[in-house]
């Protein structure tokens, strides 16, 4: 071989060796670390970043918990408000918190209120599942247990994505949000979030089965409100109680025949150690929890139990990460 084509040959093999180094780098971080991406679709470009936790096996599929913050919020306020990568750690499962850019929303809220953000496979809605996806195909995700939780306007966008991608995520957690297609205009946003929605809930909870294709699985949703919630309306939360319900009555045989009563099967009620009373109602078909509402009271506009560091905590609410978590863990694909 000449020289020229031994330098042209090495000088192939660096540029290979730089590009497969960069992949290693960007994909095989260190357990308990923070990694940093970006993902753009025809819908737009997000950041977003990733918790690797403590214990990180590459070939060990582990659940996903998809983060969404709220207005004037970011993934790092989000993370330290509810503490949910030290959980992430203890309990062995991967954190994806996709961030809304500034330049979207000048308050960073998803724009949960508009109609291109309301339907399958356009909007912000398909930045957060093309984030997902990215995260599958870069570490190994038990996409059977594919979590979503979100507080205030990512609680909505948590409703948004429960319903038209019920088939990517398994269960979720609305936190002083509202229901699906809760208003459709900005105007009416501010409407719903101080007197309630003027939409049906189980009108709503059709559409929502509809969103996803009108599937026929179980659609379970964790709905937390304050009931001093003096930001969004508690009404919200009973309403989104309310449309999960009925998606969930339409999701088991296709029909709306109070096959998941709206009704709740079990009705408890219990004391934080901080001293908030709270009430639990629990919607349940076949020995199945779809639907739990919980109400507590004094709590205002904020995360339960979250760390009062944060803004939007409420310290002396029980603790709202391990409730979420804890009913994650109850299902699986």
């Amino acid at each position: 071989m000449s020289v020229t084509r031994k330098v042209q040959a090495m000088s192939r093999m660096a540029v290979g060796l730089c590009a497969l180094f960069a992949v290693l780098g960007a994909t095989q971080a260190r357990a308990g670390e923070w990694v940093h991406g970006v993902y753009s679709n025809v819908w737009g470009t997000r950041s977003f970043q990733l918790w690797v936790p403590t214990g990180y096996q590459p070939g060990e599929p582990l659940p996903l918990v998809v983060g969404l913050h709220g207005c004037l919020q970011n993934p790092d306020q989000f993370a330290g408000l509810s503490r949910l990568n030290a959980k992430a750690d203890a309990e062995r499962f991967l954190v994806l918190y996709p961030n809304q850019a500034m330049f979207a929303n000048g308050t960073q809220c998803w724009n949960f209120m508009f109609s291109s953000n309301q339907e399958r496979g356009i909007g912000e809605p398909s930045i957060v599942v093309g984030m997902v996806d990215w995260v599958k195909g870069h570490y190994a995700v038990d996409s059977r247990r594919v979590y979503l939780g979100g507080v205030s306007a990512g609680a909505v966008m948590t409703s948004i994505l429960m319903a038209c991608y019920s088939d990517v995520f398994t269960a979720g957690m609305v936190g002083a949000g509202a229901m699906y297609k809760a208003a459709t205009t900005a105007s009416g946003s501010l409407y719903a979030m101080t007197f309630g929605s003027i939409y049906s809930p189980d009108d709503r909870g059709y559409d929502a089965w509809a969103c996803s294709g009108k599937p026929r699985r179980n659609v379970p949703v964790l709905v937390v409100h304050g009931t001093s919630d003096d930001v969004v309306n508690p009404v919200n939360g009973q309403q989104t109680a309310r449309q999960f319900v009925q998606t969930n009555d339409y999701g088991d045989d296709g029909s709306n025949n109070n096959s998941v009563s709206n009704t709740p099967a079990r009705v408890t009620t219990a004391v934080s150690p901080g001293g908030r009373k709270y009430t639990v109602r629990d919607y349940v078909s076949n020995g199945v929890l779809l639907v739990q509402h919980i109400e507590i009271q004094g709590m205002g506009h904020a995360w339960p139990g979250g760390d009062g560091a944060f803004p939007f905590a409420d310290p002396a609410g029980p603790d709202g990460t391990t409730i979420m978590w804890d009913f994650f863990k109850q299902h699986s694909r």
